[in-house]
């Protein structure tokens, strides 16, 4: 079992819906308050990409230990108990100090990974500070299990992120299916420019379940999410129709965001133009579908 981050996801779409609103208004003649100039589209661009960029890595790290961790406590983890967390450790070099309350078989459990004094910089070449606290209340592949992830005064390449992120697992019949929720998320850069944001997303997996090969699973994703910059520009997501990411493709190969900035709604549909096969192509449509660029997804 493996789980599936997709944060990356949010990264393209804030990029392309703010890119995309400063093209609409360059567009329409009409113009109010809640227009935004190019440069500050290019800077809401660039900041969510480094936030969310944040909270994927801060995910990436936490399921890395939550499964390091299940391994440490099965009955045939003795390799895993001679050497804990080993890959996490090689990928944040010897700064990290990792603990296990309580360091057994028992649950619940707190791991935290601490990035002492004024932090360090790791072996995957990223800046990091505080710590990052993960809260078990069994196995992460157990269904039913709750990982919960906070933080203690915790930086990331001088971001900090705040907030908490809730990760259930309500896998049934060998088909994993989770959600991931993020509570009071806030990221804040030394410019004291920033955003809040909250979110919900559910990931289903829907075709692979039956097989070992971890190339032929799929997965389902629905959600929402709010981000709210500190100057008042709002930025939703919606799933108007399921995104479809098949692990053997690099990109979303179908389903619809519903993207709305301030009062103006756009739609991607990751289908477009190629009826869900693999490539790198959406179709960005605002305007009631009057207005439409097919994008290139990084």
């Amino acid at each position: 079992m493996k789980f599936l981050s997709i944060n990356r996801i949010t990264i393209t779409v804030l990029f392309l819906a703010v890119t995309a609103l400063f093209s609409c208004q360059k567009e329409s003649s009409s113009s109010d308050s809640n227009d935004v100039t190019e440069e500050q589209a290019v800077t809401y661009s660039d900041e969510s990409a480094q936030a969310e960029a944040s909270f994927d890595d801060v995910e990436d790290i936490s399921m890395q230990a939550a499964e390091e961790e299940g391994q440490v406590s099965a009955p045939d983890g003795r390799l895993q108990r001679l050497f804990p967390f080993s890959r996490l450790r090689e990928r944040l070099g010897p700064c990290a100090v990792i603990t296990v309350t309580p360091d057994d078989s028992t649950y619940p459990k707190t791991v935290t990974i601490e990035f002492p004094g004024d932090g360090c910089w790791c072996a995957d070449g990223k800046h990091r500070k505080g710590a990052i606290i993960l809260h078990f209340t069994g196995p992460i592949r157990r269904s039913g299990s709750v990982l919960t992830i906070t933080f203690r005064n915790f930086y990331l390449n001088r971001a900090h992120i705040e907030g908490t992120k809730i990760v259930s697992n309500l896998s049934t019949n060998g088909a994993l299916k989770y959600t991931v929720q993020v509570v009071g998320g806030k990221v804040t850069f030394p410019s004291g420019r920033g955003y809040k944001y909250n979110g919900l997303k559910y990931v289903a997996q829907v075709d692979g379940s039956t097989t070992n090969n971890h190339l032929d699973d799929v997965y389902k994703i629905e959600g929402r999410s709010k981000t709210e910059f500190n100057n008042g520009l709002t930025i939703t997501l919606d799933t108007e129709s399921p995104l479809i990411k098949k692990v053997a493709c690099r990109w979303i190969s179908d389903g619809t965001l519903k993207i709305k900035i301030n009062n103006r709604v756009l739609f991607l549909d990751y289908g477009a133009p190629s009826n869900g096969d693999c490539d790198n192509k959406a179709l960005l449509t605002w305007n009631n579908g009057n207005n439409h660029r097919l994008i290139t997804l990084p």
